[in-house]
């Protein structure tokens, strides 16, 4: 089986890479078109020439990858996959072949987050608008809605929230998703140093969170116009 998991950034995406690489089973690859996206657009991100020079950055070549054998003679394929890096000029038939999952998080949480580790973000750096597109797009191919699990759930419950997710795609829940070693992996790509400090230093999903951050007022506009999109999806979570 070959899992898509999609999400914006600070979604707890990297922990749930981790969960899966954790298995046993389980290949994995972090943000496969993220040198793709970077190549094929004007953005300024962190690291954007050290990433562009380790990964690769053909959209094409990447999406066979995505489809193709799984590596190191795995039965499981998870892909961390940011959907704001599925730009227009990118070919999303070979999401056709995946098994897609959308993981959301409450866009305050994702904004506050984010502006710690790249300052000035806007509604398109963190996905939320075109997470529900992806979504609409895999509903209307597979004419039913996709699996969706949200980031809160993950650390209220872990295990509940694990073990509901690998019945749902059918596949055994394994414990060993609950905890990981600290300190980076070696399928992290280039830019874990920048982003992951904290998930390096976790060894399994943290305790729930508490209330929703305060942010400024230029912040908490994003967080509003990013609502709807999160609301949307947070309908179909398990």
């Amino acid at each position: 089986m070959k899992i898509a998991m999609w999400s914006g950034p600070r979604n707890l995406s990297t922990a749930m890479m981790y969960a899966f690489a954790a298995r046993g089973d389980c290949a994995v690859w972090d943000e496969p078109f993220y040198a793709a996206y970077l190549r094929q657009t004007v953005i300024d991100h962190p690291m954007r020439d050290q990433i562009i020079a380790a990964h690769e950055s053909d959209p094409a070549k990447v999406a066979a990858t995505c489809i193709g054998e799984i590596p190191q003679a795995q039965s499981l394929f998870y892909q961390k996959h940011m959907t704001l890096h599925m730009i227009p000029q990118f070919d999303r038939q070979f999401m056709r072949d995946l098994t897609n999952v959308f993981l959301i998080r409450h866009p305050a949480r994702v904004v506050a987050s984010y502006a710690k580790k790249r300052e000035g973000p806007t509604l398109m750096d963190i996905g939320f608008v075109q997470q529900a597109e992806l979504f609409d797009q895999v509903a209307d191919w597979m004419g039913e809605a996709p699996l969706v699990i949200d980031s809160a759930d993950l650390r209220a419950d872990p295990y509940a929230a694990l073990n509901n997710l690998c019945d749902a795609l059918g596949i055994l829940f394994i414990k060993n998703m609950l905890h990981w070693p600290a300190g980076p992996k070696p399928y992290d790509g280039v830019w874990g140093p920048h982003w992951y400090g904290a998930v390096h230093r976790s060894t399994g999903f943290e305790d729930p969170e508490g209330p929703l951050p305060d942010l400024p007022s230029g912040y908490q506009s994003i967080v509003d116009q990013a609502l709807p999109y999160y609301k949307k999806l947070a309908a179909f979570k398990m």
